[in-house]
């Protein structure tokens, strides 16, 4: 073989392995930015969780009154619903199968919540920092989406 034929091969197998070596480099660093983004996601909606142990808890988070019994049974198993949804994002953050899932289901939870908000106006600064934890939460997750999308590719 003349050495310009050996010489273009090992070139071409270096720049093969480079690309292999980028490429797998890359998709680890895009899994643990994806993990990164869905722990985000996971914490802002387990903050909510300690709200399930009474109406002291509910109005350090929310600043409001839960005297109310009915009002803190719903408050209650509200901070329940968000604790499972705040595991079932950390849960994905290592389990990519279910990641699509978290995925919609975030941001299905962030979006109907802030939604509400804006449409019923006047809330307090209390559930202004929800709000603003949401858009966090839906920066993460929609973040989080583009590179399970475009990562197939």
């Amino acid at each position: 073989m003349p050495v310009s034929v050996s010489v273009s091969v090992q070139v071409g197998e270096a720049l093969v392995f480079i690309l292999i070596t980028f490429n797998h480099w890359r998709g680890k660093r895009m899994n643990k930015i994806m993990a990164g983004l869905l722990l985000l996601a996971g914490i802002i909606h387990l903050l909510p969780l300690p709200g399930v142990l009474g109406a002291e808890r509910l109005t350090a988070l929310y600043g409001l009154s839960f005297n109310e019994p009915n009002l803190e049974i719903l408050m209650r198993h509200r901070a329940v619903l968000f604790g499972l949804l705040g595991v079932l994002l950390v849960y994905a953050a290592f389990t990519p199968s279910i990641q699509p899932l978290a995925i919609i289901a975030g941001c299905v939870s962030a979006v109907s919540f802030i939604a509400i908000a804006w449409s019923v106006e006047g809330y307090n600064a209390s559930i202004q920092k929800v709000v603003l934890a949401d858009i966090v939460a839906i920066i993460a997750l929609v973040i989080a989406g583009a590179i399970h999308v475009f990562s197939k590719n």
